[in-house]
């Protein structure tokens, strides 16, 4: 779900005769601001509210559309602050907090990509991902599911975990996280867009 530019962000050029003078103007621009605040707010809360139901529900073909909805809401929060700043206090509300508990490989990429995408934007996620042991669940898909998809981003979920997080770094590290990355860079089966993903670390 992308969302829209309000209906008011598009006006006219308004004539010179018809010009309100300025504290009119000043008037009318908090009003828009105030309505466009309210827009973006009902939308994230709506957008997250949608995906999240899909995300938890019973079939898997409903529960990846979710995570797909999901993902290109956080694409979309990502193009100005206001929808980030947004989107951040959306996550101090227990029923609109993005979780999931995927199971086949294309939710479990998705998923990933989720995770990645609310690490970014939202920092305290980085906290959340360290109380619920993230990086121990990550090294476990990374050594045991060996598709490029689920691989690929594992991967960039970990780096977005560890971005600016010492507390994550260390629990990669007890996990003995270096190791197991270059347990996979030796591979020569290795697909060469990972292999280069790998040399972030």
């Amino acid at each position: 779900m992308h969302l829209k530019k309000p209906l008011w962000s598009e006006s006219s050029p308004t004539p010179e005769s018809d010009q309100k003078p300025p504290y009119a103007a000043t008037a009318v621009g908090e009003m828009v601001v105030s309505l466009n605040k309210k827009r973006l707010n009902r939308e994230v809360t709506l957008a997250l509210q949608v995906g999240l139901k899909k995300a938890r529900a019973e079939f898997s073909f409903l529960r990846v559309r979710g995570l797909r909805s999901i993902l290109k809401f956080l694409r979309s929060v990502a193009e100005s602050d206001s929808t980030i700043n947004l989107f951040c206090y959306s996550q101090s509300i227990p029923e609109l907090q993005v979780m999931s508990s995927p199971s086949t490989d294309a939710e479990v990429a998705l998923a990933l990509r989720v995770l990645e995408g609310c690490c970014l934007l939202h920092w305290e996620s980085t906290i959340f991902a360290h109380r619920h042991k993230a990086i121990e669940v990550l090294m476990d898909i990374l050594s045991t599911r060996g598709g490029l998809l689920e691989q690929g981003a594992c991967l960039d979920a970990l780096i977005s975990i560890m971005l600016d997080s010492s507390a994550n770094q260390m629990d990669f590290e007890s996990c003995d996280g270096i190791e197991e990355v270059a347990h996979l860079i030796r591979d020569k089966q290795l697909d060469e867009n990972l292999r280069l993903v790998i040399v972030s670390f």
